[in-house]
């Protein structure tokens, strides 16, 4: 795959793999981006662990499934939301009221849209996952 959003093939391809029933999903090219979504999606106990192996074109992470993903995907276009403003978004992306996670890149650093909450900060939409 050659496509531009590096992102939006990885969450693709750990989706075709979920849904496929496999054990675990190769992710190239990554990148830092890639690497933090993945972070918080293990943080929020959707995918398990990861390794990093680095070759002559790149690096490539080997990614665990759990069987815990329905549905993830990356927003586009890149919405900007404002501090509290989150409501609109997660009725849009997420199933119900506190099920699943929306991705959010803020000055704070990649985090997600119950974090940014917390901290009372806004930013741009990345991805979501339930």
């Amino acid at each position: 795959m050659s496509l531009n959003d590096n992102l939006s093939n990885a969450l693709s391809n750990v989706l075709m793999d979920e849904k496929l029933g496999r054990p675990e999903s190769t992710i190239k090219p990554s990148s830092k981006v890639i690497k933090k979504v993945l972070e918080i999606m293990k943080e929020n106990r959707y995918v398990g662990d990861f390794e990093e192996t680095k070759n002559a074109k790149g690096s490539i992470l080997k990614l665990n499934l759990l069987g815990n993903i329905n549905k993830c995907g990356v927003i586009k276009p890149r919405y900007i939301v404002k501090k509290g403003k989150f409501e609109k978004f997660e009725e849009r992306y997420l199933l119900a009221k506190d099920m699943g996670i929306l991705i959010v890149s803020t000055p704070a650093g990649i985090i997600t849209h119950t974090e940014a909450k917390k901290k009372s900060i806004g930013g741009k939409l990345l991805a979501y996952c339930y």
